[in-house]
């Protein structure tokens, strides 16, 4: 399995060199060369597996020739082991047509902790095969950052740095990355929106001295590995509901385009989606897209859904190459457009290719609190904000689908209890494991959105451990 980039400018690499390189020479994302294709026999002899042996089943074809395939159904099983509910990612049915995937049992109550409890796992194979050691710098706006934390904390080949906005993350969220102790786990709260923290990580790997110097490596989505892992989970959950045999659509909740992009890669592999139902916030860059073919930068907006406040959606790259034919310069052309002008406009043909397989959705706040209001009076649950504009653009837009349409729930409601009280009057309690965590020390540096404040931050806090 060979790996390229969207910008067809880096060179080919194997699984274990885009796990550790992250984001492609040329700034482009890693995509495999070809997609493999499960039959539909092998598709129906998931049904009866277990979460970890269907992940590994998922992703063996893309892992030939790595130094972890011997031992990644071992792997997959450790990194699952402790989520907190034995199906891992259960199926809750909500109406006749409607079905929550509950992704937010993991270490850190989200989705993230799917992909990164095995990416953790995949770099320390990696790495100590080797014998070498590794700098991840990566952005969050609000989840990935603590389940990266949460994958990587004391590893000896591992230091990590992630940054956040300052002041645009829960306070759970906030604190389950800053009271982390761990000597290789660094927190930085960037004095902007989470747009400019993605930029400072993709200006970081776009400067190849310093790229070099710290042996910078990513845990965002911009790294294939995460996309790959997170393919698993839509395989489970069709199966669970009929595939092959049966079409399935998704609803999900998405600013950066990775969760709903590995959906993609799901039915690139031979899954039956028959819908892909994007869920946006008021920071609605991706719904305009689907409804417009253009894509405009806008202000962010600071929502109760704060994952999503997005305008740079990285993700949103892997399938405009596809769009482009796999035409890696004119997805550069395209690209570098949107950063000068701010806009680009795909052809109309472009769009109905989009339109064949996506549709869209938008909510405000109020609209959001409506939603989960609502689904806490007609079925009890308690839902987190981001989950309930799945929810709800499945019902916007599931149309006259016979699929059953599954919505992914991606974080725990406790995880943002000021929205869910304000919308039912409860608030959620942590888990027991996390019930201490308002009274843990916090650690965190504050700094400007400036790239050579940050760099020079990373390069003396690295030296400050490397030496102790």
């Amino acid at each position: 399995m060979r790996y390229i980039s969207t910008r067809g400018a880096a060179p080919e690499l194997d699984f274990d060199d885009v796990l550790l390189a992250g984001l492609a020479q040329d700034g482009g994302l890693y995509l495999p060369e070809s997609w493999p294709r499960f039959s539909a026999e092998e598709i129906r002899t998931l049904q009866d597996l277990s979460y970890a042996e269907i992940a590994t089943r998922v992703v063996e074809p893309f892992m030939a020739g790595s130094v972890a395939l011997p031992e990644i159904g071992t792997l997959l099983r450790e990194a699952y082991a402790g989520f907190d509910h034995s199906a891992v990612a259960p199926l809750k049915q909500l109406d006749k047509r409607t079905w929550l995937m509950e992704l937010f049992h993991g270490p850190t109550l989200a989705f993230k902790d799917f992909a990164l409890q095995a990416v953790g796992r995949l770099f320390d194979k990696v790495l100590t095969a080797r014998g070498r050691c590794i700098t991840i710098v990566g952005a969050t706006s609000g989840d990935t950052g603590s389940a990266a934390i949460e994958a990587c904390r004391d590893r000896d080949r591992i230091e990590i740095f992630i940054l956040h906005p300052k002041g645009r993350v829960s306070e759970v969220q906030r604190r389950q990355m800053t009271t982390v102790t761990s000597g290789n786990v660094h927190n930085i709260a960037i004095e902007g929106t989470f747009d400019d923290c993605q930029d400072l990580v993709k200006a970081m790997f776009n400067d190849m001295s310093f790229r070099e110097e710290v042996q910078l490596s990513a845990v965002n989505s911009i790294n294939w590995a995460r996309i790959l892992v997170q393919i698993a989970y839509y395989f489970h959950a069709a199966t669970a509901l009929g595939a092959p045999d049966r079409k399935v659509a998704f609803a999900v909740p998405t600013g950066n385009f990775g969760n709903v992009y590995a959906g993609y890669g799901a039915r690139q592999m031979g899954l039956p989606i028959e819908r892909l139902i994007v869920g946006s916030n008021r920071n609605d860059i991706l719904t305009r897209f689907f409804d417009s073919g253009a894509m405009t930068l806008a202000p962010v907006h600071p929502t109760l859904s704060p994952s999503m406040d997005i305008q740079v959606s990285s993700n949103f790259e892997r399938l405009l190459f596809d769009l482009c034919g796999r035409d890696g310069e004119a997805v550069t052309k395209t690209l570098a457009r949107l950063r000068q002008d701010g806009s680009f406009e795909v052809a109309p043909a472009q769009l109905e290719q989009a339109r064949a397989l996506f549709a869209a959705a938008r909510l405000d706040d109020e609209e959001t609190l409506a939603e989960v209001t609502r689904l806490q009076h007609e079925t009890g649950e308690l839902i987190d904000p981001h989950s309930a504009i799945g929810i709800a653009a499945a019902r916007a837009k599931a149309g006259d689908l016979d699929a059953p349409v599954v919505a992914l729930a991606t974080a725990h409601p406790a995880k943002f209890p000021d929205a869910v009280e304000q919308a039912t009057g409860r608030r959620t309690a942590l888990p027991a494991r996390l019930a201490d965590l308002y009274e843990r020390e916090e650690r965190m540096s504050v700094l400007p959105n400036d790239y050579t404040a940050v760099t020079a931050h990373i390069r003396e806090t690295k030296g400050v451990r490397g030496a102790a």
